[in-house]
């Protein structure tokens, strides 16, 4: 079976890229068709991938500048030839679903979300506190991307989705059904602790919809420790807003993250994400995790068991939870637990065995629209 895989872009490691490499496990010798590659930001592995880049890559400066290239994001993903595969599978927030495939070629679209900037624009303008000339122009820009959204998802003959919340949006905004399979998550090489540290702990990009800003706030207030690993272009209006108690750490290596997970005193999620892949890891080293009440959380933790939710999305509700919050009310063991149902291996079986089935699903029907109806 001839498998092709196909990538928004390569120029940031995160839960999308480790998604990524679950799926390249799968199939190693299957191409990663995207719009641009950085090797410079991405783990050296992927150098021994066969990445199929676009015209994009030839752009100069688009890797640091790629948002600048929206409008060229629905030429870059039509651009690419796939007729000779059998299965295409799109790992999908924005543009890698709309690839065109023939109609004997099989195309599994793992969503990771419906495109979020377009769906969820007046959240994603008050976060990111775009200037006046954007905020006039972006609109119509939205507004054509949204139809372009639409009308590229009836080109996916399956769709995946992440979680509830994604298998909803899946649902409404494209008017299409779609299977849930959970991302993986690395939990078997989680160092567990059954100690919890004094400190609470924050492990995400440093971009205004993450909500770190509830954290920094809550913290600064009441004089609550807090260690923030990440970095990003939030960081500086983050740090102008901290207060002695909060200790930015920046960019930490894989083994100095599982690290910090297994010795702070919780972990707090306080955006609403499509999945969150952070907490199960914390979840994994045995730490309890405080999050808000929305999106994929409400799929990866059990209340009173595996941490404590707060809403409504603000810091006093945050806060409220944190000054409450005990950890030896948890039991490490069961959390992590908890934690095992999100393994990579256990995601990589579901997802051979979905693909292998509507393979042949997707053959069995070529042949009966070939050759006219099945006749009992």
């Amino acid at each position: 079976m001839r498998v092709a895989l196909v990538h928004d872009y390569l120029n940031q490691y995160g839960g999308a890229e480790r998604v990524l490499e679950a799926l390249h496990d799968i199939y190693p010798d299957a191409p990663v068709y995207t719009s641009l590659y950085d090797r410079a930001t991405m783990p050296a592995h992927f150098g021994a991938w066969d990445i199929r880049t676009s015209f994009l890559q030839r752009v100069p400066l688009s890797r640091r500048f790629h948002r600048a290239m929206l409008m060229l994001y629905p030429l870059v993903f039509e651009s690419f030839d796939l007729t000779k595969y059998d299965v295409v599978i799109s790992n999908s927030s924005a543009w890698a679903k709309a690839v065109i495939t023939p109609p004997d070629t099989l195309h599994v679209c793992y969503c990771l979300a419906p495109m979020r900037f377009a769906w969820t624009y007046q959240d994603y303008v008050e976060r990111e506190r775009l200037g006046g000339l954007a905020r006039r122009a972006l609109p119509s820009v939205m507004h054509y991307l949204r139809i372009w959204d639409t009308v590229t998802a009836d080109r996916v003959d399956r769709f995946i989705g992440i979680s509830r919340a994604v298998v909803a949006r899946i649902q409404k905004y494209y008017r299409r059904e779609a299977d849930l399979i959970a991302p993986p998550v690395d939990v078997e090489n989680a160092p567990f602790s059954v100690e919890a540290g004094d400190n609470f702990l924050v492990v995400s990009r440093l971009v205004p919809y993450k909500r770190v800003d509830l954290a920094v706030d809550a913290c600064t207030r009441h004089g609550l420790p807090l260690e923030i690993v990440g970095d990003g272009r939030d960081r500086s209006r983050l740090e102008s807003a901290a207060g002695p108690t909060v200790r930015f750490r920046g960019h930490l290596s894989d083994d100095e993250v599982r690290l910090a997970l297994s010795h702070c005193r919780a972990f707090l999620f306080p955006g609403e994400e499509d999945f969150g892949i952070a907490p199960i890891e914390a979840m994994a080293a045995g730490r309890a995790v405080i999050a808000y009440a929305g999106g994929g959380a409400l799929d990866t933790m059990v209340d009173g068991v595996t941490g404590r939710f707060f809403s409504p999305q603000t810091p006093e509700a945050l806060a409220e939870q944190l000054l409450q919050f005990r950890a030896t009310a948890y039991s490490p063991s069961a959390i992590r637990e908890h934690a095992m149902e999100f393994d990579t291996r256990s995601f990589q079986r579901k997802v051979e065995q979905y693909v292998d089935a509507a393979r042949q699903d997707h053959v069995d029907r070529g042949v009966a629209t070939a050759h006219g109806p099945v006749r009992p």
